[in-house]
């Protein structure tokens, strides 16, 4: 697609939800780079949402310009500048008042409303090196939570949380995490039902969708928003397959369907069928199709029998002789709200067609999360299409450009948390304790807790201390207040921030840190494609009194007399011109012509050549034309419907084989009152996360100074809402301000907001005071998937919502906190 028409269908789109309050501005102030710019120096650099050149004119980051080889670059990159220089910036370390004259005897109640004290980094890393020593000394490593999580930077130096988890390995070890937030419940049961974690692997080339799909279907996912994002640096190459896609749909080739409960991005640019289903409820629509197609012979029963392993088990759940319940298309509609005949119709279509479903992770961010990712994969089995171009089901096309074709080209490594030394230090006598990772807070609150874990019982240890580094959990954790209430109980709080994010605001001790601009570092573009590798090359000085991690890191463990082992006797450019050589090397072996480290870095990037044969790739090809021979990696070498292990856990609350299970929350449940609706937090388009809502790209997308929430017209006439208002949504664990925009986009009894508005506490450190900005979680439930995976729930939660009629209070988070002035 080129880069003018996914721009104007950016526009269109805004314009169909937020303009309508008058409130947005001009998307035309995404074009400042196309113009000439007078610059002292260009620099190439790279986030997590784009490759860039950055502008320099006197030492400062003046303007962007996009990467020559990326397909569809991302509005969010214009705002890059804005970000460096926000007013939240943090660019002095800080101790908070109370911490800085007791240590952790202070009152920790005060977290969140105690002014900060500037002081020196030798102070601040002082403070930080014994602190960290004093915890460990005192409790051990199991006491200090350094599982950090979060999305802040592009590096394979300058990673903050491999740095610090480095540095913390050090000192003597801490408890780390398992899995992540994006994928928590389906990367832990896909290894049980296809042997590998399919949520991060690569699907059938977008060539062989385009040439042999008769139907594709998006099934809760939204690539139009979120193939912006990459872990690496996004090339966004899948949306030229897309305007691809919509050129075939148009002139009927390829039918395009989502099913979803609301009308996204993605649906409003194809503008195919439309499936409405019911939240968290998808499971029992798939359970109808299944039955639909199993009561009429309609299933590949060779395919079933030939590459899956439990079908029998199913079988008789589907059928009821389980529990007496067939799971009938007219039992489905009940749950779903899909009409059985639709599902029907929409069963049958799939599988007399060559059918490629694509699915989401929003999904399985729900109760009972594993069962869309087993079932989905039960249902494409009985199509029989898998294995074949263009059939089956993809779990990543909606992410860092799944489906793209990957370039032939070496790998890139980044700094390890591995130890090198020759003599024995604390590092020696630790062992790795990893714990859930949405379950973070949940230990915080509950020491000596037992939860089971895919198999195996944790013990939850006694947290102390929480080290952050390079993420922001006040924006992505769910149950805000409950969360505030753990997070209260530590005794000390570290965090390395670049800017004053609401978990900077709750912590001890401040450090501030650079961005990808103020230093050098080196990247790879495209998790899937590996198109190039990336020089990020330092462009300006650190703002204020900012420091790379690195260099954070390396000071405290020099405090500690183990600055060596930290560096290995390397300087930052050492480290990467190390990373770059290993892949010269690897590119020797492979015959792949690579220049010198000096000339990649004078240059800025290498591109690598994308074969014949990546174009040609099908997912799950090898396996399909002869399973003996290209086993998978489950133990009967097979697709497990019914798995032997899953079953052998006996959790009450992940079965043997897919089921459905009502969730703790939803439209259908007995929680949900004539006024509930249910509340689903997607992905934003204008920000990564939490990221670049410091930026004037807020304008664009908010609503009367708050963030954005979609209720259906009927919904709002019930209750006197119109599109501009600012409204108060509530339930039992909190409430926040928004600013509602009515929209037909969103089914009725829905509403939508998404994640990452910056959390403004009405009454800052206050445990169950009202967000005055948006953060959704003030509103979502702190619960495990299921025993198996204990994956976040965050689409699992009912609201009420109504206009607000007291004094509206004006937004505070994007100012600087108190600061105690000497």
């Amino acid at each position: 697609m080129k880069n003018n028409s996914r721009r104007d269908f950016l526009k269109t789109s805004l314009m169909g939800s937020a303009a309508v309050v008058g409130s947005v501005k001009s998307l035309n102030a995404i074009d400042i780079a196309s113009g000439p710019i007078l610059n002292e120096s260009q620099k190439f650099s790279a986030t997590h949402f784009g490759a860039f050149k950055a502008y320099i004119k006197g030492g400062q980051f003046t303007g962007v310009s996009d990467f020559v080889d990326d397909a569809s670059p991302t509005p969010m990159l214009q705002a890059l500048p804005s970000r460096t220089y926000a007013p939240t910036r943090v660019k002095y370390p800080y101790v908070r008042e109370g911490f800085l004259k007791k240590g952790h005897q202070s009152d920790t109640s005060k977290r969140g409303s105690e002014k900060f004290v500037r002081v020196s980094w030798d102070v601040a890393l002082d403070l930080v090196a014994k602190e960290v020593m004093r915890v460990q000394s005192t409790y051990g490593y199991k006491s200090i939570y350094a599982g950090s999580y979060g999305w802040f930077c592009v590096g394979k130096l300058n990673n903050p949380q491999r740095l610090m988890n480095r540095m913390m390995k050090i000192a003597g070890g801490y408890v780390g995490r398992a899995g992540d937030y994006s994928t928590g419940a389906a990367q832990v049961i896909m290894p049980h039902v296809l042997g590998t974690n399919e949520v991060y692997e690569q699907q059938t080339s977008w060539d062989m969708v385009l040439k042999h799909a008769k139907n594709v279907v998006f099934w809760g996912a939204d690539p139009m928003t979120t193939n912006q994002i990459a872990w690496e640096i996004p090339a966004h190459e899948s949306y030229s397959y897309m305007s691809e896609l919509k050129k075939l749909s148009d002139a009927n080739k390829i039918n395009v369907m989502s099913v979803d409960p609301v009308a996204n991005d993605t649906q409003r640019y194809f503008e195919g069928e439309h499936i409405r289903v019911r939240p968290n409820t998808d499971v029992a629509m798939m359970l109808g199709m299944a039955y639909h197609l199993y009561s009429n012979k309609l299933y590949d029963h060779e395919f079933i029998k030939k590459y899956t392993v439990g079908f029998k088990q199913f079988e008789q759940y589907l059928i009821g002789e389980k529990d007496n319940t067939p799971k009938t298309p007219e039992w489905a509609e009940r749950i779903c709200g899909v009409s059985a005949n639709t599902i029907k119709k929409f069963a049958e279509k799939l599988m007399k067609e060559r059918s490629l479903l694509m699915a989401g992770w929003a999904t399985q961010r729900a109760d009972h999360g594993e069962q869309f990712h087993w079932m989905m994969v039960t249902l494409c089995a009985m199509l029989g299409q898998i294995g074949l171009p263009g059939g089956g089901f993809g779990f990543s096309y909606h992410y860092a450009g799944g489906g793209t074709p990957t370039a032939d080209a070496p790998g890139l490594t980044g700094i390890s948390t591995n130890i090198v030394s020759d003599k024995e230090g604390p590092w020696t006598k630790y062992k790795p304790f990893n714990i859930p990772a949405a379950k973070a807070f949940d230990m915080i609150a509950n020491p000596g807790k037992k939860i089971a874990f895919n198999g195996k019982e944790i013990v939850y240890p006694n947290i102390k201390m929480v080290y952050w580094a390079g993420g922001n959990p006040f924006h992505h954790h769910q149950d805000r207040n409950a969360m505030l209430k753990a997070w209260k109980r530590l005794e000390t709080v570290i965090v390395h921030e670049p800017f004053w994010t609401s978990t900077a605001r709750m912590a001890d001790i401040i450090l501030p840190a650079t961005t990808e601009i103020e230093r050098n570092d080196i990247e790879r573009i495209g998790d899937y494609s590996s198109t190039h590798f990336l020089a990020l090359q330092q462009g300006i000085e650190p703002v204020g009194e900012s420091k790379n991690d690195f260099e954070i890191c390396r000071e405290i463990c020099k405090r500690w007399g183990y600055e060596k082992e930290f560096t290995e006797d390397k300087t930052p450019m050492q480290w990467l011109e190390q990373f770059y050589n290993e892949a010269l090397s690897q590119g020797v072996e492979k015959n792949i012509t690579i220049p010198k480290f000096e000339e990649f870095w004078k240059q800025g990037y290498t591109k690598f050549k994308t074969p014949q044969s990546a174009k040609e790739f099908v997912r799950h090809a090898d396996f399909r034309e002869n399973p003996m021979l290209n086993p998978l990696g489950t133990p009967s070498g097979k697709i497990e419907i019914f798995s032997k292990m899953v079953d052998s856990f006996k959790y009450d609350d992940c079965k043997g084989h897919p089921m459905w299970f009502e969730p703790i929350e939803w439209l259908g449940s007995h929680k949900a009152k004539k006024t509930s609706l249910h509340l689903l937090s997607p992905h934003p388009k204008y920000r990564l996360h939490s990221q670049l809502s410091n930026t004037w790209l807020r304008d664009l997308y908010e609503v009367s100074g708050r963030e954005p929430i979609w209720i259906n017209p009927e919904d709002a006439k019930k209750r006197g809402i119109k599109s501009g208002d600012v409204v108060k949504v509530f339930n039992e664990r909190g409430t926040t301000l928004a600013g509602a925009i009515v929209t037909q986009a969103v089914s009725e009894g829905v509403l939508r907001m998404c994640e990452g508005g910056w959390y403004d506490p009405m009454e800052p450190g206050k445990i169950g005071t009202m967000c005055k900005h948006g953060d959704v979680n003030q509103l979502t439930i702190d619960k495990g998937t299921s025993s198996l995976a204990q994956g976040n729930i965050a689409n699992t939660a009912l609201a009420e919502i109504e206009k607000y009629t007291g004094e509206i209070p004006a937004v505070t988070i994007f100012d600087e906190p108190k600061i105690a002035r000497k």
